[in-house]
């Protein structure tokens, strides 16, 4: 029997967007863009965000006991993702599914 909440199911949809956006523009805008988009920080900060975006996902996914402990750092780091892209400037698809992502597992959290 699936008990998947529709806040969670929602949370997870989130989750998933925000880990293939990320991961796409990582690998693919910001690696053609260069420069500040390839700086090391930024760089890695998305590609953390789109791997605890998704590993978020899948804890939602199992039930785990954890998840709502994940879901806060996913918030946090969402967070400084989008403020990084911001900053980057260009990036406002993943600068929406960050603040989107960030959104919902806080509620995840909470």
């Amino acid at each position: 029997m699936d008990t998947t909440t529709s806040e969670m199911q929602e949370c997870i949809q989130a989750c998933l967007d925000c880990h293939a956006i990320c991961l796409r523009e990582a690998m693919n805008h910001c690696l053609t863009q260069g420069g500040k988009h390839t700086e090391p920080t930024h760089f890695r900060l998305m590609l953390n965000c789109a791997e605890l975006c998704q590993t978020s996902a899948n804890f939602m996914l199992s039930h785990s006991d954890w998840h709502s402990d994940l879901c806060a750092l996913c918030a946090d780091v969402c967070d400084a993702c989008a403020r990084s892209c911001e900053e980057v400037g260009e990036m406002d698809e993943c600068v929406a599914a960050c603040r989107a992502c960030s959104e919902s597992c806080r509620q995840m959290a909470a």
